[in-house]
């Protein structure tokens, strides 16, 4: 659902193109600390989060939503005009799927906002802005 494409799916570990792996908790817990996982509690303990970006927030969002996990929030727009929405993976831990920074900058110049202003929200750089601005 989120985009990232399988390189290997060995049950309790899946790694994907790109690098990112992910363990099945107990098995990680077990392989890691030599010990079984702790009760329920001992995982999400909103400690952790994962971030992935896309272009297409709408058609991620429609995706999420109609599957059955829980959201921390809908699509929300972020002080720096980023949209982004969340929500928590089996474990609790919650899972950020947002726009990338260039596609802001690039919606708030089509919105006719100055280059020094879309680079004081966003947080880029005036330069990286205007590189932005003539792509």
């Amino acid at each position: 659902m989120l985009g990232q494409k399988v390189k290997d799916d060995f049950g309790s570990f899946v790694g994907f193109e790109g690098g990112l792996g992910i363990w099945e908790a107990s098995f990680a817990h077990q392989l890691i600390f030599e010990e079984p996982l702790g009760g329920p509690g001992t995982m999400g303990r909103r400690n952790l989060e994962l971030y992935f970006e896309t272009e297409e927030i709408e058609k991620a969002w429609s995706q999420i939503s109609d599957a059955d996990v829980e959201l921390v929030h809908p699509i929300a727009e972020q002080p720096w005009g980023q949209r982004v929405f969340r929500l928590y993976d089996p474990d609790g831990h919650i899972v950020e799927v947002g726009e990338p920074l260039p596609l802001v900058a690039r919606r708030l110049l089509d919105q006719g906002v100055d280059l020094e202003k879309v680079a004081e929200i966003t947080m880029l750089s005036l330069e990286a802005v205007k590189k932005i601005s003539k792509s």
